[in-house]
């Protein structure tokens, strides 16, 4: 039966059977974009839940063709009118993000469309992440003068070689069959079958994590990737985006796109020259940043260079890809900065400088006081 939502419906719908709880994310005709409803209810279910013994087992699903499409852009765009109106939803968020990495009960995803970036960031990591056919995965956020964020510069930075360098600049999608053998999903499940096992996780009704996996290992098959998958030109990808500049990504790339059998870099370079240049200088150093930074001081900085952006502290180009993306929708940025050469090093070094103590994103760091750090009670809320 086709799901049907209106506006009025909840943008995140819990339920509760025996010892599973089941969560929806409920906007199918917005690409279940995640709002600063999606977030608030997402945190109350899972702080509730986790501290609820009787809880064992948490799914997560989307209505609709997607798992979740990421960060609603046009609160972000709506948000330029008044300073730092999207500061509570990206603290939050980036806040819950810790939380669902270290979540305390066992988490499985089931994931049948699209996951791109924040989207994504209530997949890759759950215990168990199935995904199908359906599956389209990126992080496209550094085209539209932003930055790979919601946890990603950190799980980016872990991917083999200099792939993740190449997701983060490039925004290339990703399959199911692709994620799982990559590592950011555990299972690819046939679609027809994802049904059958949401029902079976429900009726088993416990969160033994062993006796979990061997449950959808039943309906689960063989990630086979395709002969011409990304995946499988690390070699090239490696040469490319191991340079120490975006410049020098550049180039090298283009060099590489004149040899013989590798003509499918002509429409990754084209991207690549259409993107924000300030997003992309801003994305390559994030990711490498990462590389020696633990969850936290990556959530933390990526909150930093969110807030940053979004307050145009060295250019209004997030702003200007959203407008020519989703608003006019005619394709067509004028990014300022126009050229990566016209992007001062000591601006992005602006964009990267630490807060005051009590203006980061507050991770807590013993488990007694797992939950603390909450919007509510930092220095943003009480000053206002």
């Amino acid at each position: 039966m086709a799901q049907i939502s209106n506006s009025n419906d909840p943008a995140v719908l819990g339920e509760e059977t025996g010892h599973v709880r089941l969560l929806t994310l409920n906007k199918p005709h917005q690409l279940n974009v995640i709002s600063p409803e999606t977030v608030r209810l997402l945190a109350g279910y899972l702080e509730n839940w986790e501290k609820d013994d009787n809880v064992q087992l948490i799914l997560l699903k989307g209505a609709g063709r997607a798992y979740s499409a990421g960060g609603d852009l046009r609160v972000f765009y709506e948000g330029k009118k008044s300073k730092d109106s999207c500061l509570e939803v990206v603290y939050s968020f980036y806040w819950l993000c810790y939380h669902i990495h270290s979540f305390k009960k066992t988490q499985v995803a089931l994931v049948n469309g699209i996951a791109m970036g924040g989207g994504a960031a209530l997949m890759v990591p759950m215990n168990f992440s199935v995904v199908t056919e359906k599956m389209v995965f990126a992080t496209p956020e550094a085209g539209i003068g932003f930055h790979t964020d919601c946890g990603f510069s950190y799980i980016h930075s872990r991917l083999p070689g200099y792939l993740g360098e190449y997701l983060a600049l490039t925004g290339a999608r990703l399959n199911g069959k692709e994620l799982v053998a990559l590592g950011l999903a555990t299972h690819f499940v046939p679609s027809e079958k994802l049904s059958e096992l949401e029902k079976q996780l429900v009726s088993f009704n416990k969160g033994d994590k062993d006796q979990v996996k061997s449950l959808i290992e039943q309906v689960s098959s063989e990630a086979q990737i395709d002969a011409d998958s990304i995946l499988n030109k690390q070699v090239v990808i490696d040469e490319c985006f191991s340079k120490d500049s975006v410049e020098e990504i550049l180039q090298a790339f283009e060099a590489a796109s004149t040899r013989e059998g590798n003509a499918w870099m002509a429409s990754v370079l084209k991207g690549l020259k259409k993107s924000s240049p300030t997003g992309l200088k801003i994305t390559l150093r994030s990711v490498r940043e990462a590389r020696s930074q633990t969850l936290a001081e990556c959530l933390k900085r990526e909150f930093r260079l969110t807030i940053n952006i979004l307050r145009s502290m060295i250019s209004d180009d997030v702003y200007e890809g959203i407008r020519a993306l989703t608003i006019d929708k005619d394709n067509s940025p004028k990014w300022d900065p126009p050229s990566l050469d016209k992007v001062d090093d000591k601006d992005l070094d602006k964009v990267f400088s630490p807060y005051d103590a009590h203006l980061e994103l507050q991770i807590p760091e013993t488990e007694e006081c797992r939950w603390d750090g909450k919007y509510e009670k930092s220095a943003y809320s009480t000053s206002k």
